[in-house]
């Protein structure tokens, strides 16, 4: 699941949502947007919720936990209370390789922003490149036979629609699925698109997931139940 965007005030919110996963799944994937808007407070806030969870935990950072210029504090609350936070890494959980980045904006297709003219232009396409090159980079060191890629940002335009066109470029780039299909993986998930489509596949047809908490899932939980 992923867009909790936890607040102060709300504890105890998700904790029932944790219990119920710890009994049907062997890991909870978090895709970003865990705290509303990135204070060290609203991670402890999370951090306790995640007591109720029996299970691993893994996830990534999104961009609204990077807004109160506080990630490294958010990082430490959240991985003290047992989240193995990939930013660039992979951990293994029942045989299966989870890899994580957070990804980052751009477009998709042959309308994806390209690193031409400005500074300011070509510092944006930078991030996203090396986002892709840092997931790259990770996957070559996989070694199992089944892998799910943990995203915050979408790595194809089939997850996000529904959303505002005007904004399509914004909640990901096609970058990240073009490394995707150079190896072998089970799933990709992400959120950050909270009105985008639950389901899609990359071109070389890897499964991707919006597993955003707003999104329709099949079974109308607020989280997607997902066999690798």
């Amino acid at each position: 699941m992923g867009d909790l965007h936890v607040k102060d005030g709300q504890p105890g919110s998700l904790r029932e949502v944790f219990r119920q996963i710890s009994k049907s799944a062997g890991a909870l994937v978090l895709c970003g947007d865990l705290t509303d808007t990135g204070t060290p407070s609203q991670a402890r806030v999370l951090a306790e919720e995640l007591r109720a969870c029996t299970v691993p935990v893994i996830g990534v950072l999104g961009n609204h936990d990077y807004e109160s210029g506080h990630v490294d504090e958010v990082k430490q609350i959240l991985c003290d209370a047992g989240l193995r936070l990939l930013d660039g890494q992979a951990t293994e959980v029942n045989g299966v390789a989870f890899v994580g980045v957070k990804g980052f904006a751009g477009g998709f297709g042959p309308r994806m922003l390209s690193s031409f003219g400005e500074l300011a232009i070509k510092t944006f396409v930078a991030e996203a490149v090396n986002e892709a090159m840092r997931l790259e980079n990770i996957m070559r060191t996989v070694n199992s036979q089944r892998a799910v890629v943990v995203l915050h940002y979408a790595p194809i335009v089939e997850t996000v629609e529904g959303e505002p066109l005007e904004i399509y470029p914004f909640l990901g780039c096609s970058r990240l699925a073009e490394t995707i299909d150079r190896f072998r993986v089970s799933a990709v998930v992400h959120g950050h698109a909270h009105r985008g489509k639950y389901e899609g596949r990359t071109p070389a047809g890897a499964r991707v997931y919006n597993v955003a908490v707003h999104v329709q899932k099949p079974d109308r939980l607020p989280y997607a139940l997902i066999t690798v």
